[in-house]
């Protein structure tokens, strides 16, 4: 007989979408995957999203509303091998009611691993559930993506890991030995991970064999980095890394040193780091391009040092980008093709583009100042107009340096 204990998150894994904390959108009364699972009609689904966030619970609980026979393989242990051997398993006796394969992990499989699925979708024989904690979109090969249907699970708010925290005690037996304090810092410093959450409850407990588990039992397992950038909503952490984007795009110094203090003190860099990188880039953009150069030196150096030598370095970065010149035209540039290529427009490249063997294409550097007039665009956008010269000095000078050479 085996001695090994599951952890509390696994052993009190729910077995109904009443009992997961959030992800409301997807399992609540109106969700798609309540219904999905009402009607008993599984297609294959591919959830994405953070870890703890519910991916692994409603896909057992699909598959056990599904009737269908279990198979579940981890990506990064799994072969071609087992996936055949899932397949096989859907002509014989086991496999009547269809066969229901759960793959976690699903961006370890290589190309012709995840191209390995394909049949067994299509004829029917199997229905695939897989799971990734990263963007699929960039990680699932696309002939497997268009035969799935994707949803997304975010992050969980703190009052509803809270809930599931106290669900989970009183299940263990133990819902009078943790105090209303206790569950909450636990649920404020998973940073909405459930499972890392109910993890640290069994772990608390366990440290604490009598006696009320209490605010201090909390901080002497958690470190104290965990606290300070989410509140009881789970929201905090969020709201003050765009309270700092809002403040350097409103060019104000002082309110933007102020919430990076507030993250910093948190003893969050990562986030800071990530957020300054993308304001260099969305908000002060083109008007001084420099700017994504010495964010990314400041934002290097912060790493290196580590607090709270960092503080300096991603302060020196906050300030000058908020009183640096500011320009979106990029952003806004970018926003509108993505906007063109999800509608499905420009699928097919002017012919001369897309390789050297085609006739037609003139290489731009054998003209006057590198620059001949042709399509770039395909012919179904080939009108549209993307990007727009921003009204800063940088800008306007590339704006009269084309409009020179290309003599209009």
């Amino acid at each position: 007989m085996s001695n090994i204990i599951k952890p509390a998150a696994d052993r009190l894994r729910p077995t109904d979408f009443d009992e997961m904390a959030g992800q409301q959108r997807l399992v609540g009364k109106d969700g798609a995957l309540r219904r999905m699972a009402e009607s008993g009609r599984i297609p294959s689904v591919i959830f994405f999203g953070p870890p703890g966030t519910g991916k692994t619970t409603a896909a057992l609980i699909l598959a056990e509303r599904s009737g269908k026979e279990l198979f579940k393989l981890n990506a990064t242990t799994a072969s071609l091998a087992d996936v055949r051997e899932v397949a096989s398993a859907a002509s014989g006796i086991m496999g009547s009611n269809g066969i229901l394969l759960y793959l976690d992990e699903i961006q370890y499989f290589n190309k012709k691993q995840q191209q390995s699925l394909l049949q067994y979708i299509e004829d029917g024989s199997v229905t695939l559930i897989a799971s990734t904690t990263e963007n699929p979109y960039y990680y699932i090969y696309d002939a497997l993506l268009s035969r799935c249907a994707v949803f997304e699970f975010k992050k969980v708010a703190a009052s509803d890991i809270e809930r599931r925290l106290r669900s989970a005690a009183d299940k263990l037996g133990e819902a009078d030995r943790v105090d209303d304090e206790a569950f909450k810092l636990i649920a404020e410093a998973a940073a909405g991970d459930v499972r890392r959450a109910v993890n640290t409850l069994e772990m608390c407990l366990f440290q604490k064999v009598s006696g009320t588990v209490n605010k201090e039992d909390v901080l002497e397992l958690i470190p104290s980095v965990s606290f300070g950038s989410f509140d009881k909503n789970g929201d905090a952490h969020y709201d003050l890394l765009s309270c700092l984007q809002k403040s350097i795009r409103g060019s104000d110094p002082d309110a933007a040193v102020f919430y990076l203090a507030r993250l910093l003190e948190g003893g969050d860099i990562i986030s800071p780091c990530r957020r300054l990188l993308v304001i260099a880039n969305e908000d002060v953009g083109l008007a001084y391009p420099m700017a994504a150069v010495i964010t990314k030196a400041c934002v290097d150096t912060a790493k290196e040092l580590g607090l709270p030598e960092a503080r300096i370095p991603l302060a020196n970065a906050a300030v000058m980008l908020a009183t640096a010149p500011k320009s979106n035209s990029a952003y806004s540039a970018i926003s509108a093709a993505s906007e063109d290529a999800r509608a499905g427009r420009g699928a097919e490249p002017p012919v001369h583009l897309k390789s050297s063997l085609f006739k037609g294409y003139k290489y731009a550097h054998d003209y006057p100042n590198s620059y001949v007039e042709q399509q770039y665009l395909p012919d179904d956008v080939k009108d549209r107009r993307y990007y727009d010269f921003g009204n800063n000095k940088t800008e306007q000078a590339a704006k009269a340096y084309w409009e020179k050479i290309k003599k209009k």
